[in-house]
């Protein structure tokens, strides 16, 4: 992703020096117009802007030890690396301390998406910081969403994101085993979320359960009744799920707390949580 962002870059006629840890993935920029540094501080050396794009906190704080000491005057720190958010939140007051301009814009991109500047930019920080990098940062996505100066809240809002991906892929492979064992090719059972998308379930059920919404239009009892149709159809034809036998234990549980009749939202009710 940080290679499609620096060519990004380089198309708008900006200079950039870059630098990565496998000097290989550096060179071959180098193709495109960019300058290839030895060492995270020469990498820095004049720079106005900085982007990091790294694996984890212990990456984004290793390279920051390493160039902090060769940062110039006004220069802001963009760090756009998936991290968690009590870190992100102690490594922005760390940087505060020491007079850095730091701003956590995580992202919801892949390479073709950095290439292209779409797909979604979260951003948390001073406003200040965010406001002298707002023009640049729109250009490197479809959109930009910034949420404060609380520096830990891109960080926790990209984790919710992608909590969903892993809930869904999971889902997913249920799905196709179960299909598998029914006899139905996966690619076959997919074409049912050509007409029917359970993505709605989010913004609309989701919705009733931040507002603890229980009335009933899917009573739990009967969503867990599904449940046991999905999980004897998996026993009968060999299918392995493991993702659905953890929902149907927590079903039990809420039913069990007595809302067998609310809705399936209440699996958030505060005497179940």
């Amino acid at each position: 992703m940080g290679t499609a962002f620096v060519r990004a870059i380089l198309d708008r006629g900006k200079s950039v020096t870059v630098w990565n840890r496998t000097a290989a993935k550096a060179q071959a920029l180098a193709t495109y117009g960019a300058k290839v540094a030895t060492d995270p501080a020469a990498a820095v050396h004049g720079a106005k802007r900085i982007h990091l794009s790294l694996l984890d906190d212990d990456a984004v704080d290793a390279i920051l030890d390493l160039l902090i000491p060769s940062l110039e005057p006004g220069v802001v720190i963009v760090d756009h690396s998936t991290t968690a958010p009590q870190p992100t939140a102690q490594r922005a007051q760390r940087l505060s301390e020491r007079g850095v301009a730091f701003l956590h814009a995580p992202v919801f991109m892949g390479p073709a998406n950095a290439r292209d500047g779409s797909g979604v930019m979260l951003a948390a920080g001073p406003q200040e910081v965010y406001d002298r990098v707002r023009p640049t940062l729109a250009r490197m996505t479809g959109k930009l969403r910034y949420f404060g100066e609380r520096p830990d809240l891109a960080a926790g809002y990209k984790l919710f994101g992608n909590m969903m991906i892993m809930f869904v892929v999971s889902g997913i492979a249920d799905v196709f085993a179960l299909a598998k064992g029914l006899g139905i090719d996966p690619k076959e059972a997919c074409t049912l979320f050509d007409d029917f998308n359970p993505a709605g379930q989010v913004s609309g059920r989701g919705r009733r359960m931040a507002e603890k919404n229980f009335e009933p239009t899917f009573e739990l009892s009967a969503a867990r009744k599904d449940i046991r149709l999905m999980l004897e159809t998996a026993g009968t034809t060999g299918a392995a799920l493991h993702v659905l036998p953890t929902i149907a234990h927590r079903f039990d549980d809420v039913i069990a707390a007595g809302h067998g009749r609310d809705d399936l939202a209440s699996i958030v009710a505060d005497d179940v949580l």
